[in-house]
């Protein structure tokens, strides 16, 4: 499973998260900045993507339909770019859990 970042989280994360996430996308490169919230939870779906964004419907989307796709929500405010990698490198083992584990549907990371 790989991440897919969310509109509003900067596509700079894939780059500087390739070392631990390395098949990380931005909704951005598969042209779905302008997609509903319903249009990019079907394409993370069908692509084998777990959404990581700041959007509380992502999180509630997944209380109510599950996985997949799994969704990673990040509870820390408008952060700056390097703050919210540092977030995810922190919780990196917090995410693979998720990622390997059919049970769980949802992360929070703050």
């Amino acid at each position: 499973m790989k991440l897919l970042f969310d509109q509003n989280l900067s596509r700079k994360l894939v780059s500087r998260l390739t070392d631990i996430f390395p098949n990380a996308s931005h909704i951005q490169f598969h042209a779905l900045a302008e997609n509903t919230d319903t249009e990019i939870w079907e394409f993370a779906k069908l692509n084998d993507f777990c959404i990581v964004t700041q959007d509380a419907d992502f999180a509630e989307r997944s209380r109510l339909y599950g996985s997949p796709p799994k969704v990673v929500w990040l509870r820390c405010g408008n952060a700056p770019t390097s703050q919210v990698e540092t977030l995810i490198r922190s919780g990196q083992e917090a995410i693979q859990e998720l990622l390997g584990n059919p049970t769980l549907h949802c992360l929070e990371l703050n």
